[in-house]
């Protein structure tokens, strides 16, 4: 039902540097595969293969990722190391990538209306790239997402997990209604407030579906916290207007855009994946 996921990557990855001055922090590689991939995996799982991408100045490597490297793979073509460009070569066939930039950093808000136009009028993904989520019990948290809620719903879906109260002040947080053990429907929404200020300590994390009405919503949304426009912001007049659903999803989400998160991801993975072969 939902082909397209955004990925907004314009974003400078400050917490990594000096890594990051020369290299986009979706392309940091977790085991020997990036970020980003492992974004767009999950993208695929969910049955979404048209991969709309919010890039910035110096992320010209994420576009490359996703195309033929013509003297590489001439050079180790038919050796034992060709097999290991078999994923992402499979990812090139099955889906379409479109690139926009984003030429100021004014917020989520303003990257995901960057995105407007490789979306255009229908609903569609958000995945924040330094957000890594595993489940290997089952689907991962988009094609929960996409594939159960929304075609039950048809309306915007936030993933939110529970973070303790000295952590709220890094998240947009929510509160809302029960509708099951899993679902709530939104009806408050605040940028990072202050521990005292949070409705609740249910985080929103770098999972999103939204319908297209958005758009307009964050369009006519003023700047708020920090002078960006957040998404948040639209989001909570999209719930007063129609409905937002919080959904606390089934899996593991590993924070890659601090230090810690990012070594923890990388020590699962190589345990779970890379090294189980």
């Amino acid at each position: 039902m939902i082909k397209k996921c955004l990925f907004p990557a314009a974003g400078y990855g400050t917490r990594f540097l000096p890594a990051t001055k020369s290299m986009p922090k979706e392309m940091m590689p977790v085991v020997n595969k990036p970020l980003i991939e492992y974004g767009v995996d999950e993208a695929v799982e969910a049955g979404m293969n048209e991969i709309c991408m919010v890039t910035g100045r110096g992320k010209r490597s994420l576009e490359d990722h996703f195309d033929t490297n013509y003297e590489l793979e001439h050079q180790i073509s038919g050796t034992g190391k060709e097999a290991m460009l078999g994923h992402i070569r499979d990812l090139m066939h099955t889906c379409t990538f479109s690139y926009t930039r984003q030429t100021e950093m004014k917020g989520l808000g303003h990257a995901i209306l960057t995105g407007k136009t490789l979306v255009g009028d229908q609903p569609f993904a958000v995945v924040l790239a330094d957000d890594l989520c595993v489940n290997p019990e089952g689907p991962g948290v988009l094609a929960q997402m996409a594939q159960q809620l929304y075609r039950q719903f048809r309306c915007s879906i936030v993933a939110v997990q529970e973070v303790p109260e000295d952590q709220v002040h890094k998240y947009g947080v929510i509160a809302g209604d029960m509708i099951r053990d899993d679902i709530l429907r939104v009806t408050d929404m605040v940028e990072k407030p202050a521990k005292e200020d949070a409705p609740s300590n249910l985080a929103i994390i770098g999972r999103y579906i939204l319908t297209p009405d958005i758009f307009d919503l964050i369009a006519d949304t003023e700047p708020g916290k920090g002078g960006e426009i957040q998404i948040t912001d639209a989001l909570l007049k999209q719930a007063k207007e129609g409905c937002v659903l919080a959904y606390k999803f089934k899996g593991t989400r590993f924070d890659c855009g601090s230090v810690e998160g990012f070594i923890e991801a990388t020590n699962y993975c190589y345990d779970h994946f890379y090294r189980a072969g």
